[in-house]
Formats: C-alpha cells, structure tokens, sequence
C-alpha cells in the first residue's frame, strides 16, 4: 500500500508563491510518475503538472506552463510543486498522485493512469 500526504497548501495573495510537497510512505513510489492535480468547487479534477520516475521529463498544463515547477527528490520519496505569480483561478483542492505504471517513459496526464491519491491541500489566491 501507499500513502500520499499532500503539504504546503494555504491562503496567498495574487502574485504570491507557495511550495506544496507530497510524500510518499509505504511501497516505493521512486520507480513511478507523480502527478499533481487540482479541483476547484463544482468541477471536473485536471491535470497541473507531472514528472518521470527519474525526474527527466515533466509535463504542464498549459494554464500553469512558465509560473508552476515540478520535481522530486527520490531520496526523501518527495515532490513538490513551486506554485509562483499565483492567480485567483489557480484556487482549488490540489493532490498529488502516483502512475500506475513503473518506468514510464513519460509521465501521464490523465486521472486513470493514477493509482494512488493523496487526501488534497486547499490553495487559495485571493486578495
């Protein structure tokens, strides 16, 4: 089994920055992609951001492309996501999630190509 405890969520002002981190216990999770996901009340959970088992390759929603960074750090069996130049529109519940397959070559960006979820940290951008 694997637990994902999300981090780091909390209230910002537009402009603002904040750090989330998820880590991971139980059965390794070093050899899979993480993904971070969002869902903000009354709609569909969507893809923010993923990463490779080996950190190589990441992938971005476009809405989040040149202000949001994922990575990792096998070691601490961690990733984070630095949220920066935050906008009223990135508030939402984020999780953090593992592929469901090891080795992949590139990290997925669907929901059903994740096996394990966290519980979810609360962002919210509001001045």
């Amino acid at each position: 089994q694997v637990q994902l405890v999300e981090s780091g969520g909390g209230l910002v002002q537009p402009g603002g920055s904040l750090r989330l981190s998820c880590a991971a216990s139980g059965r390794t999770s070093s050899d899979y992609a993480m993904g971070w996901f969002r869902q903000a009340p009354g709609q569909e959970r969507e893809f923010v951001a993923a990463i490779t088992w080996s950190g190589g390759t990441t992938d971005y929603a476009d809405s989040v492309k040149g202000r949001f960074t994922i990575s990792r750090d096998n070691a601490k069996n961690t990733v984070y996501l630095q949220m920066n130049s935050l906008k009223p529109e990135d508030t939402a519940v984020y999780y953090c999630a593992r592929g469901s397959n090891s080795f992949a070559s590139y990290p997925p960006v669907t929901t059903y190509n994740y096996d394990y979820w966290g519980q979810g940290t609360q962002v919210t951008v509001s001045s």
